[in-house]
């Protein structure tokens, strides 16, 4: 029911229209800047790009974060940080 629901709200909501597989990547720069991309190109984010950005990254691990390797979950952690110094606030 959850996963149908994450689902629901990826394709019909404000989420952003991100790279397939870009939450499996393991450098964290490449999925700041995969995020960055789709959230200055989306013409449907409510907030700054930066909040559009990391809303979704958040919203992805707070959905997969408990069936992901902890690997992965710190891959993705990372990835805000690198959001932050992408949009120039580290």
């Amino acid at each position: 029911m959850v996963d149908e629901w994450s689902q629901d709200v990826t394709e019909h909501s404000d989420a952003l229209d991100v790279e397939e597989g870009l939450f499996k990547k393991d450098d964290p720069a490449v999925i700041a800047r995969g995020l960055k991309k789709a959230a200055e190109a989306s013409k449907r984010r409510k907030g700054t790009p930066l909040q559009s950005a990391m809303g979704m990254l958040t919203f992805y691990i707070n959905r997969a974060g408990h069936n992901l390797p902890k690997a992965q979950v710190k891959v993705l952690e990372d990835a805000k940080d690198e959001l932050h110094k992408l949009f120039g606030k580290d």
